[in-house]
């Protein structure tokens, strides 16, 4: 059986606000939502004011707005981000009721924690959620969210960069395959994610941070290492590959550089091993059938 599948896009289309007016007119599903009027207007007044195909610049004033889609490209639910200093505070939805029990809910709070805390760099990640909403007050303590104060009608549960980091490191898995990186590679990933880059860099850096750091003479050989060339399924399409450093990456000999898409998906990820990643444009699903050549088992690294 597949395991939960979201990813958090932040274009919104026009469509998308249709859709998203059709989930606010849902009292179940707009109970627990405390500004659920004000959204509802502010995204009719969008639609009947403006014309534009693309509505994104209008839903991120005062926050970061994000739709989140299924592996099937289906939008299912919404994330929305405010910075207020260094704190950030996340509301979640998911849209359609037939989602709801599909545990969407804590895959989509995974992936706007990796949002939070690599690409927009907060200290602390703060959810407010009304004392009778069962489902999404397990679903945050399951992510390891902690009290941090209550009322009667209102409870506020926080995660701090610190332990993200921590939690990440301690079950690096989460919803997804272990994945292993050597000693060596990691230092040198660590020095480019940390030199000017671009914000989409963030995805290479939370898989460095999630990934088992073992000894290069250790590794198993049928590993996705760096320089490593192997052989993908992309969908239904047939790829052999090289993974590489920016500097050396060359489309026309299948040289892929690790600050790719792809190249980013693959790092760590071993034989056999098949798992979902969202693409600009859609989710694909990416296997590794085999590992021609890595340079630690050839004897082709330096300590």
């Amino acid at each position: 059986m597949n395991k939960p599948f979201i990813s958090l896009c932040p274009e919104i289309t026009r469509a998308n606000a249709l859709t998203l007016m059709d989930w606010l007119e849902d009292e179940c599903v707009t109970e627990h939502l405390s500004d659920s009027r004000h959204v509802s207007r502010f995204i009719e007044q969008v639609i009947n004011r403006v014309q534009l195909p693309i509505l994104t610049h209008l839903f991120n004033q005062g926050g970061r707005f994000f739709m989140a889609y299924d592996r099937d490209d289906i939008p299912v639910g919404f994330v929305r981000l405010v910075m207020s200093g260094r704190d950030c505070e996340m509301v979640l939805v998911i849209g359609n009721r037939d989602n709801w029990g599909r545990k969407l809910g804590a895959s989509a709070i995974r992936e706007a924690m990796k949002l939070a805390f690599f690409e927009i760099r907060a200290d602390k990640l703060i959810a407010k959620i009304r004392a009778e909403n069962d489902r999404s007050l397990k679903a945050f303590q399951n992510c390891g969210f902690l009290l941090e104060s209550q009322t009667l009608s209102m409870k506020s549960f926080s995660m701090t960069a610190e332990s993200y980091l921590r939690r990440l490191r301690e079950s690096p898995a989460g919803h997804r395959a272990d994945i292993y990186i050597t000693e060596i590679d990691r230092a040198r990933l660590k020095s480019l994610v940390d030199g000017e880059l671009p914000p989409a860099i963030f995805e290479l850096e939370h898989e460095i941070e999630r990934a088992i750091v073992v000894d290069p003479r250790q590794v198993r050989r049928d590993v996705v290492t760096m320089n490593s060339r192997a052989l993908l399924q992309l969908d239904n399409e047939e790829m052999e590959v090289a993974l590489v450093y920016p500097e050396d990456a060359d489309g026309s000999d299948g040289k892929l550089s690790i600050c790719s898409d792809v190249g980013t998906a693959i790092l760590g990820y071993k034989e056999g091993d098949a798992f979902d990643w969202r693409i600009p444009d859609r989710t694909c699903r990416i296997r590794i059938e085999k590992v021609l050549y890595q340079p630690e088992a050839a004897g082709d690294f330096h300590l």
